[in-house]
């Protein structure tokens, strides 16, 4: 299997996974300061346990996600190091992994597993809500410009 493969099917995964959470992130749009609670709570609520169940009831399921992303980011070592393409390519797509998981690892899952957890107040939920929205649209552009660089030189 070629590296370009290997980077490739560890974005197309992550697109994926990044694709899910994205279809619970954006109940957060609908959320707001002084919104009723009748209208917060049951968004918060179904942000929160989706996130519990990702981050802490499903392991050790959840750690794929993490060899996924060390294993394409070896993949892209070993691609900048063998030439086995452009520089440009391994450039890009090297910027664009550590960029997205090093954001992941510092703020989107700690602030998914808080969500999750549910015991911060209201107001600092919806803060966190946003914020892994935000990350989580960031990471999906990142990882389809590195999908989109690797196919586009393949």
């Amino acid at each position: 299997m070629s590296m370009q493969s290997v980077v490739a099917t560890g974005a197309g995964f992550l697109l994926a996974v990044l694709w899910m959470d994205l279809m619970f992130d954006v109940q957060a749009f609908r959320l707001a300061q002084g919104v009723p609670a009748e209208v917060s709570e049951p968004v918060l609520a179904s942000i929160g346990s989706y996130y519990r169940r990702v981050t802490t009831d499903s392991r050790p399921m959840s750690r794929l996600i993490a060899a996924v992303m060390l294993a394409m980011l070896l993949a892209i070592v070993v691609q900048a190091v063998q030439n086995d393409a452009p520089r440009w390519v391994s450039a890009v797509s090297a910027i664009s992994a550590v960029v997205s998981i090093g954001l992941a690892a510092a703020r989107t899952v700690p602030s998914a597993i808080r969500l999750g957890a549910r015991q911060d107040p209201v107001a600092t939920q919806f803060r966190l809500c946003r914020s892994v929205l935000r990350d989580h649209l960031l990471c999906f552009a990142l990882v389809s410009l590195l999908l989109v660089t690797q196919l586009a030189w393949g």
